[in-house]
């Protein structure tokens, strides 16, 4: 689950982490008075959305009046903010927070993530702040620095150093980036987060580290744990189908391609995915119908698929192990009569009873399924009937 940036500074002010004075509003007529409250005489104004790059689509902003807060407020509220994240159709912004300018010394990249490689939680910091990690680590893998903390010591005091050391950081700089990051592993650890990410992290005139950004992700199979945290989140910004697939035990992530895919385990989904790329097309979503899948179930992910209207063909890819391949090919007849296709339906089958599914399928004579052989074979297919071939 993801959570507004701020959102994550409250949660960073509980843990004594240093934050701006700021304030979230939904009304532009509330924004003079906020940014009175909060003081000073330069205040920015930040598009609240679950994606990155708010600044360069335009949802960043410096005021450097009452007046110009709340004409910049008017204009970034209700705005459709598009930025690489968000994909061409971007997202309303619904929320505005107000913060307190700063003067900024330096910038840096720090974040705290779980490597699964080395079984450790890793902080990942670098000099290069303000710009997309992503890019820093194509363009210039020198200046990332990596700490993995080991979760039987937790964080200790020589991984602020080997932290501080490789960004060039004196010792003053040191001790307060010490701080700094035992707060945030704290954070991090107490809170079942998945990703804790600051960019930029700035350093003060006052020799003080600043958070003045903040994202959080947190694991969703220990939100049962932290009621607080799942209170914060925010159905506006999840896709309308993710929420529904959810109602209904399945896993559905919408993409950008034109390739729907129903898969049964989201290891064999992401193989699907992959050669669905191998073969030159763009798979439109994951989906993984779990190993019980059944009529009901295949019915509604053909439903949540082509909910999608870029999607010009299906690809169904089930391994039939703890459910028979000839009881899902009966599903899927069956789902096929309550939801329509209008898409080409490429179905692939393996596992026991395979022979006596494809059986069944082609003796359906359903002119819109199509089957294939192996994987590799319904990729082609799946990829070359989404091109109208």
């Amino acid at each position: 689950m993801n959570i507004h940036e701020f959102q994550a500074k409250e949660l960073f002010r509980k843990y004594q982490i240093p934050v701006l004075s700021g304030r979230m509003v939904t009304k532009a007529e509330d924004a003079r008075s906020v940014a009175k409250k909060i003081g000073g005489n330069v205040w920015v104004i930040k598009a609240q959305i679950h994606a990155g790059g708010r600044g360069k689509g335009g949802g960043v902003k410096l005021a450097r009046s009452l007046d110009e807060v709340e004409a910049i407020t008017t204009e970034i509220l209700g705005m459709n903010l598009i930025t690489h994240q968000t994909g061409a159709e971007g997202k309303i912004v619904r929320k505005v927070y107000i913060e307190a300018g700063a003067d900024i010394v330096r910038e840096y990249y720090l974040g705290l993530v779980l490597d699964r490689t080395t079984e450790k939680s890793v902080f990942i910091a670098s000099t290069e702040g303000g710009v997309e990690i992503e890019k820093v680590a194509a363009e210039a893998p020198e200046k990332i620095v990596k700490v993995g903390i080991d979760s039987l010591t937790g964080f200790q005091p020589h991984h602020a150093r080997m932290l501080g050391f490789q960004l060039g950081l004196d010792k003053a700089q040191l001790k307060s980036l010490g701080k700094f990051a035992a707060g945030l592993y704290k954070l991090y650890l107490e809170t079942d987060c998945s990703l804790a990410e600051i960019n930029p992290l700035i350093l003060t005139d006052s020799g003080e580290f600043i958070a003045l950004d903040a994202k959080m992700n947190f694991d969703d199979n220990a939100l049962f744990r932290h009621q607080d945290i799942l209170a914060m989140r925010d159905f506006d910004e999840e896709e309308p189908t993710e929420l529904e697939a959810g109602k209904y035990g399945l896993s559905y992530v919408k993409l950008d391609g034109n390739v729907g895919c129903m898969v049964n385990g989201a290891g064999l989904a992401m193989s699907t995915m992959d050669i669905i790329k191998h073969e030159g097309g763009e798979p439109a979503n994951f989906l993984d119908v779990g190993g019980g899948a059944n009529a009901e179930t295949v019915a509604k992910g053909f439903e949540l698929i082509l909910a999608d209207k870029n999607v010009k063909a299906i690809f169904v890819n089930i391994f039939g192990g703890i459910v028979r391949c000839d009881r899902i090919a009966n599903g899927i007849l069956e789902a096929t009569g309550k939801t329509k296709v209008d898409v080409p339906l490429i179905v692939r089958l393996d596992g026991t009873n395979a022979v006596e599914a494809a059986k069944i399928l082609r003796e359906a004579n359903i002119q819109n399924i199509i089957t294939a052989s192996d994987l590799a074979d319904g990729a082609r297919k799946a990829v070359a009937a989404a091109h109208g071939k």
